[in-house]
């Protein structure tokens, strides 16, 4: 039977395809099935996960401090005989081989089957057991989420759609190169970060459904239209087939927007526009070079510590940087540092917040961790020496964090000085503008800073008190609130007449629909993910900025939504 569930379209375009579901239990464990000739660095990947966690028993075992309860060691040697169990350790591995799947797959499901077995042991002794199984499990999948392996490939001739409860932005990284149709959630707000990250894959995506994991089963055909916010459940044949012409029509439109690549990124009347590629992890910087992008705009750092349960080493850092760098050719890139909290999280961060979102989160947290931040300072000064690198400080809200960072700058080039660690002397150092207070003190921070990079996202849940995370109070959250407009312009003033650039990196960077807007309040300087960049160009090259620049501050000025939405009807015309 034919439905229709109505959400938020995160990812424009048309997906048709077969349902796969993840339960909210599995979310950790994800499902993709393997090339045939990838499946024994599969299985050496799930005993090198038997291995580690083997491993680290054995090192607690033998440094158990004086006076330690003596149930630690029985624990630990119970914990070690668990892992040598073929249950644990073989049967996952037959899985694999029957099924072809992944390692963390074939693991959870194994789990799964041993707890329900332990489940209906009578011996209360015996039962409680069972969580001793499950932390072993968990030790276990934790190691292989840390080392993740070959990229997920499906063999199935139809497209899958992934159907799930909620996507965190550690669920997304782990489902980046699968080749998913689609994406569509219960929950999810149209700017949180498993949004942004489902518009990076460039996939039709539908957030904030609210029923579709509960009503939608295993292997139905859905239609997923981003552009509407739309999901379509076993439709019928004449549906079907109206929905495939607008696919074909979409991909023609996509493929039309490739010819500008090697085209001049510069309006009608002469003015260049610099267009940047926003990037998460070092692999998508072969779409920025693909896409022709001016440079990289925004490193997301973060990416690099999440799904794993150490942090990543200095050397670690510098290759990733390294990396991207020498991809770029000499074009600048722009490193973000750790902006973690709020709901991109990671197995090491402890820290718990009642509101994460005004918490301890981006700057807050590397200043409240000094060798955390000296540590991926040092690395991305290192790369400085190989090329044109930029350092972004995320979430500034006052001097006196700018001071202290970079105080912390000049304390990590001493440290380089004293161990002959050669790095670049002439590194630029910007800011964030997201909230309000940096908006408002934005003079006083490009005094100090060589640039500065609006972050419209956060900018506007800020300013506007509104959780993009919760889809309760999406239809609040407004780029054009005379507020934001007025933030991003003031910005855009103060960089003009200091001399100071500024771009924009958040999702309005990304909008055609705002491009013109945003020319017109004296942006020149667009960051956004590489997929998003000739749709932009293709408003770029069509526009007037003479003509541009009063039409935006009438609809600075124009104050009820109304007038505005008039005012950028007009803009676009």
């Amino acid at each position: 039977m034919t439905f229709t569930l109505h959400g938020i379209g995160i990812s424009g375009g048309f997906a048709i395809g077969r349902a796969q579901l993840y339960s909210h239990d599995r979310l950790e464990a994800p499902h993709y099935v393997l090339r045939p000739e990838d499946l024994d660095a599969e299985v050496a990947r799930f005993d090198a996960a038997i291995e580690e966690v083997r491993s680290e028993c054995e090192q607690l075992r033998e440094h158990i401090p004086e006076g330690a309860p003596s149930e630690l060691a029985a624990f630990l040697d119970l914990h070690r005989l668990i892992l040598q169990d073929t249950m644990l350790s073989q049967v996952p591995k037959d899985l694999m081989r029957a099924t072809v799947c992944n390692a963390e797959w074939a693991l959870a499901q194994q789990t799964e089957a041993l707890l329900a077995q332990f489940d209906s042991i009578e011996d209360a002794y015996l039962r409680e057991r069972r969580q001793d199984i499950k932390q072993v499990a968990d030790k276990v999948l934790k190691a292989l989420l840390g080392h993740p392996g070959q990229a997920p490939v499906r063999l199935a001739e139809e497209p899958t759609v992934l159907v799930a409860h909620d996507l965190s932005p550690s669920d997304m990284v782990l489902f980046k190169r699968s080749t998913y149709a689609g994406f569509i959630t219960d929950l999810g707000g149209a700017t949180s970060h498993s949004a942004i990250l489902a518009r990076s894959l460039n996939l039709p995506s539908v957030m904030a459904l609210h029923n579709a994991r509960t009503l939608i089963q295993e292997g139905d055909l859905i239609i997923v239209d981003g552009n509407a916010g739309v999901v379509i459940v076993d439709p019928d044949a004449a549906i079907l087939e109206e929905y495939r012409l607008r696919q074909n029509e979409w991909r023609l439109e996509q493929q039309k927007l490739k010819r500008l690549k090697s085209s001049p990124s510069a309006t009608l009347d002469g003015v260049a526009v610099e267009l940047l590629a926003n990037i998460d992890q070092p692999e998508d910087v072969r779409e920025a070079v693909q896409e022709n992008a001016a440079g990289i705009g925004l490193f997301r750092s973060e990416f690099l510590f999440m799904n794993r349960a150490d942090l990543p080493s200095e050397d670690e850092q510098f290759e990733a940087y390294r990396k991207v760098v020498k991809a770029m050719k000499g074009k600048p890139v722009v490193i973000r540092t750790l902006d973690i909290g709020a709901d991109k999280s990671a197995a090491w961060l402890h820290a718990e917040s009642v509101n994460p979102a005004l918490g301890l989160r981006a700057i807050r947290l590397s200043l409240a961790e000094p060798p955390l931040f000296l540590t991926q300072a040092r690395a991305i000064l290192r790369a400085g020496r190989l090329g044109p690198v930029r350092l972004l400080i995320p979430m500034l809200a006052s001097l006196a964090e700018l001071d202290q960072v970079l105080e912390l700058l000049d304390a990590a080039r001493a440290s380089l000085d004293r161990d002959g660690q050669p790095y670049g002397k002439d590194i630029l150092v910007g800011g964030m503008i997201e909230v309000p207070a940096a908006a408002l003190a934005a003079e006083w921070f490009a005094r100090k800073l060589d640039f500065l990079s609006i972050g419209t996202n956060d900018l506007i849940q800020y300013t506007l008190a509104i959780d993009r995370t919760d889809d309760t109070v999406a239809h609040l959250y407004d780029p054009l609130h005379p507020a934001v407009i007025q933030l991003i312009a003031r910005t855009l003033k103060v960089g003009q007449r200091l001399g100071r650039p500024v771009s924009v990196c958040g999702e309005m960077a990304g909008d055609p629909r705002l491009t013109r807007l945003l020319l017109g309040l004296g942006l020149r300087s667009f960051s956004m993910h590489p997929a998003h960049l000739m749709a932009v160009k293709q408003q770029v090259m069509h526009s007037h900025v003479t003509s541009l620049v009063p039409l935006a501050a009438r609809l600075a000025r124009a104050g009820r939504p109304e007038r505005v939405q008039a005012c950028l009807a007009r803009i676009n015309a």
